[in-house]
């Protein structure tokens, strides 16, 4: 009865040490995630701003390479490291990392303009020759525009924005304007299998 009465205390003071060990690590843990990367916060932890506009381009300020960067200000009582290691409390006001936001790539050839020029003189290739398809533009010219089919096709291309810039640029479309993003399937792209009938 004695060692049954031991090994039943041995079983209760492990099991007691093992249920204190995982509370000591789980709140250490949470410890340690408190004081993680400013740039590694939730999205709700902090507000970015919103970027300064050029008004030639429509596009952020320091946009380079299809990238720009935002500011952001972690929420007050919000403690995080900064670049340097450093553990900061921020009060709401100051701003804690840069986040990289994607732009477009522009060089002068306006959305407005291209569209207005293929609506109205499209016949004549004007638009073509805006863009920079110099031999395009001569094709409709002599043309009449392919007999006024090839000016509604051009039209419907341009306004689309599927064709565009002869340099690979984008156009420049007012930053809260009538911009078309085009979703390309690529090898990482995820394909949700269909279920047969």
């Amino acid at each position: 009865m004695a060692s049954r009465w031991r090994s039943l205390t041995r079983f209760q003071s492990t099991t007691q040490g093992f249920i204190f060990f995982t509370i000591c690590l789980t709140v250490v843990h949470s410890l340690g995630n408190d004081a993680d990367s400013c740039d590694k916060l939730q999205l709700i932890k902090y507000i970015c701003k919103e970027p300064k506009i050029d008004d030639a381009t429509q596009e952020p300020e320091n946009c380079k390479d299809r990238l720009a960067w935002v500011q952001c200000l972690p929420a007050p009582n919000i403690s995080c490291r900064l670049s340097n290691s450093t553990l900061f409390k921020f009060s709401g006001e100051e701003v804690g990392f840069n986040k990289t936001i994607q732009c477009r790539n522009v060089s002068g050839y306006s959305y407005k303009v291209a569209v207005a020029l293929s609506l109205f003189l499209g016949w004549i290739g004007a638009d073509r020759f805006y863009l920079g398809y110099p031999a395009l533009g001569l094709l409709k010219f002599c043309t009449v525009g392919f007999c006024g089919i090839g000016s509604l096709v051009d039209f419907m291309l341009i306004s689309m924005q599927i064709v565009g810039p002869s340099d690979g640029s984008d156009y420049i479309v007012d930053f809260y304007g009538a911009r078309l993003t085009r979703l390309s399937i690529t090898n990482e792209t995820y394909r949700r299998t269909q279920l047969s009938p």
